[in-house]
């Protein structure tokens, strides 16, 4: 059966955890003989007819004669019974009969001496087989003549053969649906596979049903908002005239800019007292110790509408190069990348819901989460939150769960980083200059390393594809309330992954900015690493030098990433001068072929702005195939944008608070969002 070695890892498993060496070592002696064959039938013909009763083993032959009548026999089905016994009875009649011919009376004395009274209370027929052994020719006695013949054998192997192979072949299909027929045969411990599988068609069936709920409330959500926007747009008419006999200027607001006017129409705004939006809520009395899946579906506020400011922004600079004041070619590229989103970020309100094959929620965390990443083959998830709590852990339910582990750092968890050659080692990167090693197979720490006391911030972890090394970005303590304001002068670090020491320091020069993002090329040979004065450094790792950089941004950098083919390099960051009264997140893949010139861009203050990236550092993720990039997000949806495509994108599903941090699967369809909902998403798209 193909769940018999499934079993047998489990009762290896059971033995070595309650110490029964001895047991485990007979165990796997028996396991040699294998008196089951897997339930294939010309084995077992062969070890009873060929190896058994040849070899007048007759106590292996009434072994696997109970063995098989343990597996088989229902007191429910009289028929089997009969037929089970009728076989057994012919089958040591045949081990008699060969002794017999083969000299051995002997055997067969030894044979009613051990086991004549079962016999002879299971069935009286037996008594006139006891003299046997005192007949001087009993293949010429008629009471035995037909036992004694070529037929008879040849009968009595086709009839066990038969009898076998329909056995095996229904416990094949009991097997497979166990819940059709009543009347399984096979070891309990061989049913926990088809249990599992059928827990897992359930679960399948219950994300089916929860996708197709959320489905419904995504609908009554939005049919409840244009209900509320059409009562709105139906008082709106009574609220002008009322405005107008008030004052005139309570619709329009009128906003002086470089000694001109432009309106700002302020849209009406929706009564969230009338038209609350569905919430699916998540039971509070889930343990926060346990692994948790539960399948939620849409759980958003009301949507925000795209600000007027970038229009007012894109207009000043339009004047302001007009009158000969900028003559910066990266300044000209930004402004016309602002005329051009300015229309965008409208458009990006109607951004389609994603399409999805299943999503899974974790909820073993208790504080909102930090970061979220997959391993180097996917199988594994490592998620951090900001009370300083790693746990590992996996979406697949058909994957071994040995790995699966929590870890308490003592300080929120800046950034994490799996090991890109096995899904082995976890480097974890803490608020207080901590670097911390963890093991998944050992399940402990291995190294404990500590940054410069002057440089506490662990902002950025990265392995070498190639190298034993990893490079650590860290950061010492700047002076704000915002995110980026926090943080200092910067420190990147080369440490050795064998010795666990500090290699070298990468140079940047005196006083540094901070850097918040660091990336490797397919070779570990150039190390691309972001600032927060929006610069984009590149480092040749074989000499430990920066070999170039440029001005990406007009602040800091949030995240950075090599394109698929490795000739672009994306880079998230803040744009505008505080001058035009207006700024912006912005998405700039960058030509490395061509330094400075910009191959795609997007902005995405929609769901990057200020308002609401106080809290977190801003990251994003490409797909596999670098055609998808996943962004995170101060509302509960965040974006996935098609690079270079000519479809603006589709938006995620919602959690219940802003998207903290996003990674996408190595090789699948793919992505994790973790949320400050204390939440993490697994999600397949189509």
């Amino acid at each position: 059966m193909e769940n018999m070695q499934y079993a047998e890892e489990l009762v290896k498993e059971f033995l070595v955890f309650r110490g029964f060496t001895s047991t485990l070592q007979a165990f796997g002696r028996e396991l040699g003989t294998d008196i089951g064959k897997g339930f294939q039938v010309d084995k077992i013909l062969e070890l009873i007819f060929s190896v058994y009763i040849p070899q007048f083993r007759a106590e292996d032959l009434i072994e696997v004669l109970s063995f098989f009548k343990q597996c088989f026999s229902s007191s429910s089905e009289t028929l089997l019974i009969s037929t089970l016994s009728k076989l057994e009875v012919s089958i040591l009649r045949c081990y008699v009969v060969r002794a017999i011919l083969s000299g051995r009376k002997d055997k067969v004395i030894e044979f009613f001496g051990m086991h004549g009274n079962d016999l002879l209370q299971r069935d009286q027929d037996w008594t006139y087989w006891f003299a046997i052994p005192y007949i001087k020719n009993p293949s010429l006695d008629p009471q035995f003549r037909i036992f004694f013949s070529q037929e008879w054998f040849n009968a009595l192997h086709l009839s066990v053969r038969n009898f076998l192979s329909e056995m095996f072949n229904d416990t094949h299909i009991l097997e497979q649906k166990s819940s059709d027929i009543p009347d399984l045969r096979i070891p309990a411990i061989l049913k926990i596979c088809s249990e599992k599988i059928t827990v897992n068609r359930l679960k399948k069936d219950i994300r089916q049903l929860n996708l197709r709920l959320s489905e419904l409330q995504a609908l009554l959500e939005e049919k409840e908002a244009q209900l509320c926007r059409s009562r709105s747009y139906a008082s709106s008419p009574l609220e002008a005239s009322v405005g107008q006999k008030t004052s005139p200027t309570n619709s329009v607001t009128w906003t002086p800019l470089n000694g001109d006017h432009e309106a700002d129409i302020i849209p009406p705004r929706v009564s969230h007292e009338t038209c609350a939006p569905l919430r699916t809520p998540v039971s509070e009395q889930e343990s926060p110790r346990t692994r948790n899946w539960v399948v939620t579906g849409p759980a958003e506020g009301a949507p925000k509408l795209a600000s007027s400011k970038v229009t007012q922004s894109s207009s000043s600079k339009m004047e302001v190069r007009e009158s000969g004041r900028i003559n910066d070619p990266l300044e000209m590229i930004k402004d016309g990348f602002n005329i051009e989103t300015s229309t965008e970020m409208q458009e990006e309100e109607e951004f389609p819901e994603v399409k999805l094959e299943f999503q899974e929620t974790f909820l073993g965390h208790t504080s909102p989460i930090s970061r979220c990443r997959f391993s180097a083959s996917g199988n594994n998830i490592a998620s951090a939150s900001v009370d300083g709590t790693v746990r590992i852990w996996t979406y697949d339910s058909a994957t071994p769960a040995s790995r699966n582990a929590t870890i308490y750092c003592g300080a929120e968890i800046m950034s994490l980083e799996w090991d890109c050659k096995s899904d082995r080692l976890l480097l974890i990167g803490t608020a207080d200059g901590g670097i911390k090693a963890w093991n998944v197979d050992a399940k402990r720490v291995v190294c404990d390393l500590n940054t410069i006391e002057a440089f506490p911030s662990v902002l950025d972890l990265k392995c070498s594809p190639v190298e034993p090394i990893f490079v650590s970005a860290a950061s010492s303590r700047g002076h704000g309330t915002s995110y980026m304001d926090k943080l200092g002068f910067a420190n990147l670090t080369v440490w050795n992954m064998k010795t666990w020491k500090a290699m070298t320091v990468l140079p940047l020069g005196e006083d540094p900015p901070a850097i918040t993002s660091l990336c490797f090329n397919h070779n570990g040979k150039i190390l691309a690493a972001a600032a927060t004065d929006g610069m984009i450094h590149m480092f040749d790792m074989s000499a430990g030098l920066q070999i170039t950089g440029w001005p990406a941004h007009d602040s800091a950098i949030s995240s950075i990433l090599f394109g698929p083919d490795e000739t672009s390099i994306f880079s998230l960051g803040i744009d505008g001068k505080a001058s035009y009264s207006s700024t912006f997140f912005g998405i700039f893949e960058w030509s490395l072929q061509n330094q400075g010139k910009v191959l795609w861009s997007r902005n995405c203050s929609r769901f990057c702005n200020h308002e609401n990236s106080g809290h977190c550092r801003h990251e994003m993720a490409l797909d596999a195939d670098g055609r998808r990039l996943l962004v995170t997000s101060g509302s509960v949806r965040a974006p996935i944008y098609q690079v270079r495509g000519h479809m603006n994108g589709v938006k995620t599903l919602p959690h219940s608070a802003a998207i903290t941090t996003v990674d996408w699967h190595p090789t699948l369809p793919l992505f994790l969002t973790g949320s400050a909902d204390h939440s993490v998403r697994v999600t397949s798209i189509s």
